[in-house]
């Protein structure tokens, strides 16, 4: 098997259909693949819509192109999506936010880029939203500012924009192939083998900085982090607006996620230095 495609639900049925519509019907990749589909114990009907609508198609080797995983608990987006890599046969495996659109060639950029450097370990595409404007995907590593600049009205000020500019690297060229440090977990594409090295992703998150911390251990294990520009897919998402105080942002169920998050991130790396990302 070539690729696994591994799109995790959770209260996204609809989102979930059109993506996998997309992949089967729409898109004819010139490779042996897979999709498992994982439910992250939010039993809203996809197994359902997977037997109705997609019950046939199969890989040239005969087995099912479309797979389930039902989780027995909605233990967060690291645990759903581990559930998928342990069964996942791909040489390279993918990871798809259900809120994905591609009308391009990524998928294939992508896997191409991955055979042609074997010294990237992790990679991920340009994600756009449906105005066509970029989404900044790929950051430099963050250091404590992070959750008040990204999640408060400081990111107005003039000191949090100028960490924001750096932070998101809007210096660089996204339209072009680079190494980065970090890269946005919406969509992911990484070599299985690596993962004897590097690990899963980390469940002690529940939400938010599984990425951050994946991408760190890629550069700590001797493998590179790359920002696959060429490769393009729209990214429906809408970001919770920073625009209120931080007694404000603490009743949000998802930036208190972010903060906690962030916070076991600290302690976890917080007697190592940065990997080089050269």
């Amino acid at each position: 098997m070539d690729l696994s495609i591994i799109v995790l639900n959770y209260h996204t049925k609809n989102l979930a259909k059109e993506l996998l519509k997309n992949l089967t019907q729409e898109l004819s990749l010139p490779f042996e693949y897979e999709i498992i589909v994982v439910d992250n114990d939010s039993h809203d009907g996809i197994e359902d819509i997977i037997k109705e609508k997609f019950p046939l198609g199969h890989s040239p080797s005969g087995e099912a192109r479309v797979k389930f995983v039902q989780s027995e608990k909605n233990g967060g987006f690291a645990y759903g999506n581990n559930l998928g890599i342990k069964v996942a046969s791909g040489e390279y495996v993918m990871i798809m936010n259900p809120d994905l659109a591609i009308l391009s060639d990524a998928i294939e950029v992508m896997y191409r880029y991955m055979k042609d450097h074997p010294e990237v370990g992790l990679g991920g595409p340009r994600l756009i939203n449906a105005d066509k404007s970029v989404q900044y995907s790929c950051t430099r590593f963050p250091d404590w500012r992070l959750p008040f600049y990204r999640r408060t009205s400081l990111a107005n000020t003039k000191a949090g924009q100028k960490w924001l500019d750096e932070y998101l690297m809007k210096d660089l060229d996204h339209y072009k192939n680079s190494y980065v440090p970090t890269l946005f977990g919406a969509c992911l594409i990484f070599k299985r083998e690596a993962l004897a090295k590097v690990g899963l992703l980390d469940e002690r998150y529940f939400m938010y900085m599984e990425d951050l911390d994946w991408s760190r251990r890629f550069w700590e294990n001797g493998y590179k982090v790359a920002y696959i520009g060429q490769a393009e897919i729209i990214h429906l998402h809408r970001r919770q607006s920073a625009a209120e105080s931080l007694p404000k942002t603490m009743m949000s169920k998802t930036a208190r996620h972010h903060i906690i998050s962030f916070v076991k991130y600290l302690l976890k790396f917080k007697a190592k230095e940065l990997p080089k990302t050269e």
